[in-house]
């Protein structure tokens, strides 16, 4: 039987996800979306700039110029950012929020750790919005972190939301993890795992799941769309920073390893330590 406390503490990763930034062309029209349909507060707003969160904790910040070129999706950079719901009722009120109002989704996985619902922004950034499963559900016989992506049961999960309405993004919500495109998963890995620290959580064809703590990723990296990527272009909307919360510990280690707590990966995505 699952209890209250079969639940991972992100707070304690060494390494987890504080925020996001991404670049966009038309700013008002994609803050309207990130309030409108993932439920989030304006925490600040100026004519370029807009930060967003769950309570008062910052989860995104817009940065907005016209004169960027659109995102190419085959470029290294963004997948998708994942919003991690507290609850499953919390997703299932999300679900039908979202179809009530007409938003297009892409796709609903049951990810065997997670269950997730995919769809994009206005600008076409992706987004993951999901729940976990209890970790003790996590593993397989050996210890190893299984994961899958197999069909949703959505009216299974559709029964969940209780009669309640979605009221917004809860202030318990995070950024759970972030998912790159890369150029090539030998080089991330020797990037996130060798460099960063992480844990190869699990993996996919053409993809690595970066893990901190024993989650089952924080980050991860794919090739699906982007293989053999070079250098991402810096005048392109898009993600424009992932800021990382880290222990003492952890950000000891990496700037030693790294010189600084600003860096960016090897095709160019930046990260900030906090």
């Amino acid at each position: 039987m699952t209890t209250q406390t079969d639940s991972f503490d992100m707070t304690a990763a060494p390494i987890r996800i504080d925020a996001v930034r991404l670049r966009v062309r038309d700013i008002e029209t994609v803050a309207g979306f990130y309030r409108d349909v993932m439920g989030l507060a304006t925490l600040s707003q100026s004519a370029d700039q807009v930060t967003l969160g769950a309570g008062e904790t910052p989860l995104l910040h817009l940065d907005g110029d016209t004169a960027l070129r659109p995102r190419d999706p085959r470029q290294a950079g963004l997948f998708h950012t994942a919003f991690l719901l507290p609850a499953r009722g919390d997703l299932a009120r999300w679900l039908t929020h979202a179809m009530e109002a007409r938003v297009p989704l892409q796709g609903a996985s049951d990810h065997l750790v997670s269950e997730a619902i995919y769809l994009a922004d206005p600008e076409g950034n992706g987004i993951e919005v999901y729940v976990d499963r209890p970790p003790s559900r996590w593993h397989d016989s050996t210890g190893a972190i299984r994961m899958s992506t197999d069909p949703l049961d959505v009216q299974g999960l559709l029964k969940e939301a209780g009669g309640k309405s979605w009221a917004g993004f809860p202030e318990a919500g995070i950024i759970g993890h972030v998912h790159l495109q890369v150029g090539d998963t030998d080089k991330a890995d020797a990037f996130y795992r060798d460099q960063l620290g992480f844990d190869i959580a699990a993996t996919y064809p053409g993809a690595s799941f970066y893990g901190s703590g024993g989650y089952h990723h924080q980050l991860a990296g794919n090739v699906w769309n982007s293989r053999r990527a070079g250098p991402r272009d810096a005048g392109a909307a898009g993600l424009a920073e992932v800021t990382l919360g880290v222990s003492p510990q952890a950000r000891e280690t990496i700037t030693s390893r790294l010189g600084s707590d600003r860096f960016n990966d090897p095709w160019g995505t930046a990260f900030a330590l906090s």
